[in-house]
């Protein structure tokens, strides 16, 4: 099969960083499918779309606290 014709999955980790995979691969532990299956340009385009902010989960949950935390005060 041609890298051409390869399929691959859209994955996500549990900061919501988000990569590919190959379709018949079996994902790496701390990965789950982010529902998406399509050519390396396609699943590359999906995550260009979706994946807006790059600052991982809990960067941003700590971040989101400490304002929350300092609203209270």
């Amino acid at each position: 099969m041609s890298s051409a014709e390869e399929r691959y999955v859209v994955v996500v980790n549990d900061e919501e960083q988000y990569s590919i995979w190959f379709a018949e691969r079996r994902l790496p532990a701390g990965w789950a499918t982010a529902g998406r299956t399509g050519t390396k340009q396609e699943c590359l385009a999906h995550i260009e779309e979706v994946w807006t902010d790059l600052t991982p989960r809990s960067a941003r949950v700590s971040a989101e606290s400490a304002v929350a935390e300092g609203a209270l005060r």
